[in-house]
């Protein structure tokens, strides 16, 4: 999961679809308040929908993000 900044470019600010933060996370085995599992690790949890790879909702070291942040869900690579 990377957090990604999707709002308009000011100067020091980061580029629209630069990660910020990406972690790997891992089932946990529980179901999060949105109903769809729930996956944490790295500082993240989010719930999220398997069907889709959506992300329901999202916590950053236990804080929600910030407006004008998006997230986007990739496999992980296990052939390195």
């Amino acid at each position: 999961m990377a957090a990604e900044y999707s709002g308009s470019h000011a100067a020091g600010s980061p580029r629209p679809g630069a990660a910020i933060r990406s972690a790997v996370v891992t089932a946990t085995g529980e179901t999060g308040e949105s109903g769809y599992p729930r996956y944490a690790g790295e500082g993240m949890v989010a719930d999220i929908d398997p069907a889709t790879h959506t992300v329901q909702a999202l916590l950053i070291d236990g804080s929600e993000l910030d407006y004008g942040l998006s997230v986007r869900v990739s496999e992980r690579d296990t052939d390195g």
